[in-house]
């Protein structure tokens, strides 16, 4: 039985508490409530790889200045998308000739710069594409380190709170020929990145903890040319779960091949042609992973094979206006795309079938998102079109913001943070 002199001793403790409570300075609960609000983006495409954060409300009239957080400036040139943990924003850029090359760290509240550090110095870079640019792969951030990837220039390791270096890599070798884009993944203690250019194509698993290799993986592909511009990729892989054992889906030129993600194991290769492969891979619900070769075509495979899956395990194909650079987003049966020349298309995940197509305008490289309402698409001139999911193309808003985007968006919370040519943007809805 509780004694009523230990009844009073509670009651007393949790008075004390609410009165500390009611007492703590605003500022300490302004911080409690964003905490809770915030969301981490920290790869490519976000904390699930799809470009999905279910539950935001973002803006969709960006004429209006007031949605604008904070705006800040960026120097260089770089298309990588920022990534976010917490209260920091980290993007990499380069100068336009590529031998300078930096990461920025950018605090979330204010849009204030903490870090401007330089990480490679180049004395003759390769030639890069105009329409590419030497700080293209995305970063990774987890709670105490961000890893920065330049293609064969480096991969480095920071601490992410004071910007001191833990471990560099620059003995990958790779002419990307048209400049580096493939970004990391993190799956367990693995940092996994695809090398595929002009010379030497593989993928590599390194440790996070340490910088070292754990596996290296040439690519097996009957590429079916000496010319090496046509064995070049810029894909970013997946892990995805299948039958309760995890594969690492990597695209690359002609072929995309699965591994097992701890041991490099080759599981399957499905061929598909193509080059420049660049979208990173998803998977419906109805279990397919969603493949496009980066010259136009994509295909739906079911992952539950071995070997050359060729013949087997492609479940459909499609042509009509596929991404080549963009990539696209699955939300339940429907799979949405914006191609690079603007056309939208919504695709039954099923049977590949085409449900709508609506030529939008504008040239596309960035990414769409979806915030659990609408889709969200970026084009090189500032152009920024909303509309929503369904069996009927609906337009939600056209409007116009900075002067371009390259970069896919990052979302946290209810903001949005938008990468333009020369700014960071924090937009968020009143």
């Amino acid at each position: 039985m509780i004694s009523i002199e230990s009844t009073r001793r509670v009651v007393l403790a949790v008075v004390i508490v609410l009165i500390v409570l009611a007492v703590k300075p605003p500022s300490v609960l302004a911080q409690i409530k964003r905490s809770v609000a915030r969301s981490n983006w920290p790869e490519f495409r976000g904390p699930t790889g799809d470009g999905k954060a279910i539950g935001a409300k973002l803006p969709t009239d960006f004429t209006d200045a007031s949605c604008v957080q904070w705006k800040t400036k960026i120097h260089g040139k770089g298309w990588s998308s920022p990534v976010i943990w917490d209260d920091q924003i980290w993007l990499t850029t380069a100068t336009f000739d590529g031998k300078t090359m930096s990461a920025i760290c950018v605090d979330y509240e204010s849009g204030e710069i903490i870090h401007d550090l330089v990480i490679h110095q180049n004395d003759d870079p390769d030639d890069c594409h105009p329409t590419n640019s030497y700080a293209s792969p995305t970063p990774v951030i987890e709670s105490d380190r961000v890893y920065l990837h330049f293609g064969s220039y480096g991969t480095t390791c920071l601490d992410a709170a004071t910007g001191k270096q833990i471990w560099q890599r620059t003995d990958l070798p790779c002419d990307h020929f048209r400049g580096p884009a493939s970004s990391p993944i993190l799956y367990k203690h693995l940092l996994i990145v695809s090398l595929d250019g002009f010379d030497h194509q593989y993928v590599v698993a390194i440790d996070k903890l340490t910088g070292e290799t754990v596996w290296k993986r040439d690519r097996e592909i009957e590429y079916g040319t000496k010319n090496g511009d046509y064995k070049k990729a810029f894909g970013t892989a997946s892990v995805f779960d299948v039958n309760e054992k995890m594969l690492v889906v990597c695209p690359s030129a002609i072929a995309t091949i699965a591994y097992r993600p701890d041991t490099g194991e080759t599981v399957w290769t499905v061929y598909h042609g193509g080059m420049n492969a660049s979208a990173r891979p998803l998977m419906t619900q109805e279990g397919n992973v969603i493949i496009a070769n980066g010259t136009g075509k994509m295909i739906a495979v079911d992952p539950r094979g071995a070997g050359n899956i060729t013949d087997s395990n492609i479940v459909w194909s499609q042509t009509r206006a596929v991404i080549k650079k963009p990539s696209p987003l699955i939300i339940d049966d429907r799979l949405y795309m914006v191609s690079d020349r603007g056309i939208a298309s919504c695709i039954d995940t099923e049977d590949g079938s085409v449900v709508w197509q609506k030529r939008m305008g504008g040239t596309f490289s960035a990414s769409p998102v979806f915030d659990g309402t609408n889709i969200f698409a970026f084009d090189e001139d500032g152009v920024i079109q909303v509309f929503e999911p369904g069996d009927q193309f609906k337009s939600v808003s056209k409007t116009t913001l900075g002067d371009g985007f390259r970069a896919s968006p990052a979302i946290s919370g209810n903001r949005l943070i938008l990468r333009s040519l020369s700014h960071l943007y924090c937009i968020k809805q009143d």
